[in-house]
């Protein structure tokens, strides 16, 4: 897979990134907590991934391989840190209507177990489900861990399954004790240093 071509991403490819997050993450566990209603999950998670990866759009790195069949996104977290997205509460409720308080609970978690130290923080890698396990992911994160690599900079991420948590452990992430939902559903955070 070294040889598919990854390429930054724009703003007119936002909702087409917060379409495919959604469609990778119906998988896990973590949506069927924020979203009980199967019927709607993949609509709602796309929805409040789009305020997300917008935000990305301005202030982080969006990633996607040539035919977009993976992408990922990444905030840095350096110095000052990053602004709210615009307007985020009264987005977050148009996205999510019923489930909101979910998703804010959800952030406040993030929040609440995300590190200081400077880094840069995936916030998500999706690859479409009929890639998965091809390398897509691995050919996204080489691709950034080149420049972390390059300049010093640690990455960090929370791993929502234990197929992510151990793909990010190939690729020198450690993994610290999880934090979880009310269900008791494990988030792993996860620090790599550069090499």
């Amino acid at each position: 897979m070294s040889d598919v071509a990854v390429e930054r991403l724009g703003p007119a490819e936002t909702r087409l990134v917060a379409e495919r997050i959604a469609q990778a993450f119906l998988v896990l566990d973590a949506p069927r907590w924020l979203v009980p209603d199967e019927g709607g999950r993949e609509t709602v998670l796309a929805g409040q991934f789009e305020i997300l990866v917008d935000h990305a759009m301005r202030h982080g790195l969006v990633l996607g391989t040539a035919e977009r069949a993976g992408v990922a996104v990444w905030f840095p977290s350096v110095g000052d840190s990053v602004p709210s997205p615009k307007d985020y509460d009264r987005r977050l409720a148009a996205a999510c209507g019923e489930w909101t308080e979910r998703f804010a609970h959800l952030d406040e978690l993030f929040a609440k177990n995300h590190p200081h130290p400077d880094h840069h923080h995936l916030a998500f890698l999706a690859v479409r489900p009929d890639r998965q396990g091809q390398g897509v992911g691995s050919t996204l994160l080489r691709h950034h861990h080149d420049w972390l690599d390059a300049n010093g900079m640690p990455g960090y991420l929370e791993a929502a399954s234990e197929t992510g948590r151990d793909l990010y452990a190939r690729h020198g992430y450690q993994v610290h004790e999880p934090f979880r939902l009310p269900d008791g559903t494990p988030f792993w955070p996860m620090w790599r240093d550069p090499r």
